[in-house]
């Protein structure tokens, strides 16, 4: 092998080792982010695309050429009286150029597969953090708002309370004055029962002394009748 292929073919094995690295569950992807994020990585990423497509065009150059390499030893016809190792020969160069067909389209395939790993990577990593920023949002949003649901049901709380008490207020306040009230329909009633018993009392008084008025009366009517019956008599 040359020292080209040779290149090529140890390309190829460290891509198949990196494949493997993005693969398997290794790091997580916020981990390969930061990997991306460094800064020897950083300072390669203004010059990582024209790396990338020239890394491509050789590949595809080598690509081309083992088709062509294949194209010719393919078409290779022996003849019979050829020497037979003339054509092991011919069939080995087509079997070496069939072999860096492989390794070059492989190497190829893997170079955007990889750079296809390493967007989705990123874009996952970009993902769950955003996820994770949401979530803290939203957990922040709910003690917000449990914070702000106790709050109000304190102050409706206080607000009832307040409310009771200024009735319990009114209340005592009404009691007191009916109370008030009640004390002085009680004394008047006390006041009219005494007027009663005194107007009674007089009218008893009353009624005693037209009765010994009413007996002088007839007394002295008796004694007037008796004094003229005599004159008369006389």
């Amino acid at each position: 092998m040359s020292l080209q292929w040779t290149l090529i073919a140890s390309f190829l094995y460290l891509e198949i080792f990196v494949v493997l690295l993005l693969v398997l569950p290794i790091a997580s992807p916020t981990r390969w982010q930061k990997f991306f994020k460094s800064r020897f990585l950083q300072s390669l990423r203004n010059q990582a695309s024209i790396y990338f497509l020239i890394l491509l065009a050789i590949l595809v150059l080598f690509l081309l050429d083992a088709i062509r390499e294949m194209k010719k030893y393919s078409s290779t016809e022996y003849s019979e009286h050829a020497h037979l190792d003339a054509e092991m020969q011919g069939n080995m160069r087509l079997f070496r150029a069939q072999r860096n067909f492989y390794i070059s389209g492989f190497a190829l395939f893997l170079s955007l597969v990889i750079r296809r790993l390493v967007t989705l990577i990123s874009t996952q990593a970009t993902l769950l953090a955003q996820s994770e920023a949401a979530m803290r949002q939203a957990q922040s949003a709910t003690t917000t708002a449990r914070s702000l649901l106790s709050q109000k049901g304190e102050s409706a709380e206080n607000d009832n309370n307040e409310a009771h008490d200024k009735i319990i207020s009114e209340l005592k306040s009404q009691i007191s004055e009916l109370t008030t009230k009640k004390s002085d329909i009680e004394s008047e009633l006390r006041k009219e029962k005494k007027d009663k018993e005194a107007l009674k009392s007089q009218a008893d008084s009353l009624a005693k002394e037209y009765d010994r008025l009413s007996e002088e009366h007839g007394k002295l009517l008796k004694a007037s009748v008796g004094d003229s019956t005599d004159k008369k008599s006389d």
